[in-house]
């Protein structure tokens, strides 16, 4: 592909990037040139140029070689950028084989997310785990750092020379660095634990939007709640989670949890950094997939949320809640596709997962969301019918502010017989308040 995408306007940062591809299937496609070229701009550089390049034969030294290297030295130097981001995984000595021949900073495609995420972060559980992603990511790359001190002889009587004696030394430093991240983010992990548990104590349905990156999340959790998280058209806008109270027209008041949006090829180790944050996706009721519908990959983008999730259950044995689907960005649809796209979510609803179709920009689809949202929670209800006698007045008053009554039935001597939805966690706080109140077990909701 061509250097299509340039800009000459004088910047104080300026960046080249390469999209290396060694056979046809593994061709970047334009969204992959528009997403590697959107992380870049969310870096604050400017974008000289953006090209995939086929490497045939990628080189051990410099990934690169012969016509591609030079040709890529030129536009760097032409471009006078003080940054070159490789898209795709370097080893150690590549990078610093690189940064010496082009003479400017060379990052991969894992460097580039994480100096974004160090952007991004703004609470102390944000820091933490950016921090222990950059050390497991040098940590790894310090094979080599130190070789040009091997031409010193070692003593001693000694085979190691000083550029390994250095190595250990910062493997040493760094492994007591992570050590302390690890520790400190328990911590943080450990408060999570408490706020989860007095969520579930004071028995708010807990939602967790999901999706890849840019799809809307954090303007759809502005649009449901108030709130004013930060929210542009950039990927990794939001990376800490934000949680806020809500409330459904006939369920009552849920928190809602915005989360960092997942991308393609996510490396391993950043999303083991974060499993605090995402872990918050599988303490939730309900995940809802939020999912830009304008885009001509969405089904792909789809599927590298589904694998970080499967990978989250599988490490951890726990569950994944169940999930709905927000078509977001519809508004960017043309009408006949709107109509098509709605009509898409109705057949999909009946089928496969619940879908509704949401512009989290204008509003439209939000009242649609909220009560496929409401009845996805009920349906993870248990139900009961409960009979109580005039004196429980409280007990009927609890059930009304905390589950889903269904039915009332009153006799001519003011006994009540409810028919009410509850959670398990509602279950267990109502047995304590009221022990002399008898839960009666019911297949369903009454018709």
């Amino acid at each position: 592909m061509s250097s299509d995408l340039i800009d000459r306007t004088p910047a104080q940062d300026r960046a080249g990037v390469i999209i290396p591809w060694a056979s046809p299937p593994d061709r970047p496609d334009r969204d992959r040139l528009t997403e590697t070229a959107g992380l870049v701009e969310a870096l604050g550089c400017n974008l000289s140029f953006l090209r995939a390049e086929h490497v045939r034969k990628p080189s051990a030294s410099h990934l690169l070689s012969g016509g591609l290297l030079e040709r890529l030295k030129a536009d760097i130097e032409e471009s006078e950028c003080t940054l070159c981001v490789i898209d795709a995984s370097l080893s150690p000595v590549q990078q610093r084989n690189l940064e010496k021949n082009l003479n400017c900073k060379v990052i991969d495609r894992t460097g580039l997310i994480l100096e974004i995420f160090g952007l991004r972060a703004r609470t102390k559980e944000g820091k933490l785990q950016v921090e222990l992603a950059r050390l497991s990511y040098e940590r790894s790359r310090l094979v080599r750092t130190w070789t040009h001190l091997e031409r010193q002889r070692g003593g001693g009587g000694f085979l190691s020379g000083p550029g390994e004696t250095q190595l250990e030394a910062d493997r040493r430093m760094l492994d007591r660095q992570l050590a302390s991240l690890k520790a400190d983010l328990d911590e943080v992990k450990r408060t999570r634990g408490l706020q989860r548990s007095g969520r579930r104590e004071a028995g708010f349905p807990v939602i967790a939007l999901v999706g890849y990156t840019n799809t809307g999340k954090s303007t759809l959790f502005n649009r449901l709640t108030g709130a004013n998280v930060f929210a542009r058209n950039m990927p990794f806008a939001t990376l800490d989670p934000t949680i806020r109270r809500f409330e459904l027209p006939t369920v009552g008041e849920a928190a809602i949890v915005d989360t960092v949006g997942f991308i393609s090829d996510l490396p391993t180790h950043l999303i083991d950094s974060f499993r605090a944050t995402l872990e918050e996706t599988l303490e939730a009721d309900l995940l809802v997939h939020v999912r830009d519908r304008s885009s001509q990959f969405d089904d792909d983008r789809k599927q590298d949320v589904l694998r970080v999730l499967k990978r989250l259950e599988q490490e951890t044995g726990q569950v994944l809640p169940p999930m709905i689907e927000a078509w977001n960005k519809v508004d960017l649809l043309p009408d006949d596709l709107q109509d098509t796209m709605k009509l898409a979510a109705a057949s999909n609803s009946a089928t496969s997962t619940p879908a509704v179709v949401t512009s989290a920009l204008t509003g439209e689809g939000i009242e649609d969301l909220l009560h496929l949202i409401e009845a996805s929670v009920r349906e993870e209800l248990e139900h009961y019918v409960v009979a109580l006698r005039p004196v429980d007045g409280a007990a009927r008053a609890w059930l009304y502010q905390n589950g889903h009554v269904q039915a009332e039935d009153t006799d001519e001597k003011g006994n009540v017989s409810l028919q009410v939805g509850l959670s398990a966690k509602h279950r267990g706080r109502f047995e304590a308040t009221f022990p002399d109140v008898v839960l009666r077990t019911v297949p369903g909701p009454a018709d």
